[in-house]
């Protein structure tokens, strides 16, 4: 009997479920809104709702449920320490709930790390065993497959390569995150513009605290002096941070998604220039694909699969995927 899996991507906007093949395809999906404001027990309600709709009534046909969460989470115990998107969510055993509902196994991962497993078996790092997902969005996440598994750390809090620290401007203290997400180039341009810096951003947004990377990015495509400079600077501090992750993990394929990736090779350029001039060595990056991520939307839905056919990442999703297919 061949089995399905079930994935669950619990964001702050959108709960979405589906059921999928064992080579993860994507055969049925159902999507609702979170509704978080409105409290723990009504959210959990149409989580358990939104998987019953994917559910077969043959629970034998069910390998177990993936879910794609929001951080802090422990993958071990599968509980959601305290996700900001989601008010009131303080140490929710979100993997025991799900098995009391459902009776099947239960694997949990915060949603970078399923990105990164995800891209692996079935997007722009397939047949790679050395691969580092980075999205650059809200924040900038991250995930590492060393030797075909998910690399999580004691307690699943590791791979977190948007809080690398960088000195910046003297001797104050940043990091990846706080200089290069969409919200810290939008107040990065918001201050040269009132510095008196010329762009036609000015004109663009009714209001400067509307701006944001999409219209960056746009702007940066149409080039605007101002915002290809922004885009410059982000790729600078993604390629230092790249930097460290080449020596620390050695990978095959560096592959990066979120919103801010969507400006392509303005960005990767930049990322490539950076990481090949301040490499310890060119064996680091000499035979390193840097790729645009493939799958889109539904990363975190094939994420959370992977996640049941990896026993949580553990096992090697290049092997895994192979044999699924041969």
């Amino acid at each position: 009997m061949e089995k399905t899996v079930i994935s669950l991507d619990l964001g702050g906007t959108r709960i979405r479920t589906a059921r999928l093949s064992q080579d993860l395809e994507i055969l049925e999906r159902y999507e609702t809104l979170t509704l978080a404001d409105q409290g723990y027990e009504p959210t959990m309600a149409r989580i358990l709702a939104a998987l019953h709709k994917v559910m077969p009534l043959d629970r034998q046909r069910v390998a177990g449920i993936g879910v794609s969460a929001p951080g802090p989470l422990d993958p071990a115990s599968g509980v959601l320490v305290a996700p900001p998107n989601l008010p009131g969510w303080v140490d929710v055993p979100l993997a025991q709930i799900l098995r009391d509902e459902f009776s099947v196994p239960v694997f949990c991962g915060n949603d970078a790390n399923v990105a990164a497993l995800a891209e692996t078996a079935r997007g722009a790092a397939r047949g790679y065993r050395y691969a580092i997902y980075i999205t650059i969005s809200t924040g900038v996440g991250s995930g590492v497959i060393n030797d075909g598994r998910l690399l999580l750390g004691k307690r699943g809090l590791g791979a977190e390569a948007g809080h690398i620290p960088l000195i910046v401007e003297g001797d104050r203290v940043s990091s990846v995150e706080k200089e290069a997400a969409g919200p810290s180039l939008a107040r990065r341009v918001r201050r040269l513009i009132e510095e008196g810096a010329p762009t036609v951003l000015r004109d663009r947004v009714h209001d400067l605290d509307e701006l944001d990377a999409r219209a960056i990015g746009i702007a940066a495509l149409d080039g605007d002096a101002l915002a290809v400079q922004t885009i410059r600077y982000c790729g600078y501090v993604v390629g230092l941070g790249i930097v460290t992750l080449l020596h620390l993990f050695n990978p095959e394929v560096i592959v990066i998604g979120g919103g801010v990736s969507q400006v392509g090779e303005l960005l990767f350029n930049e990322i490539r220039a950076t990481y090949e001039k301040h490499a310890l060595a060119r064996a680091y990056w000499e035979d390193l694909k840097l790729a645009p991520a493939a799958l889109g939307g539904d990363v975190s839905i094939i994420g959370a699969g992977a996640l049941v056919v990896t026993q949580g990442g553990q096992e090697d999703v290049t092997q895994v995927i192979a044999a699924i297919n041969d």
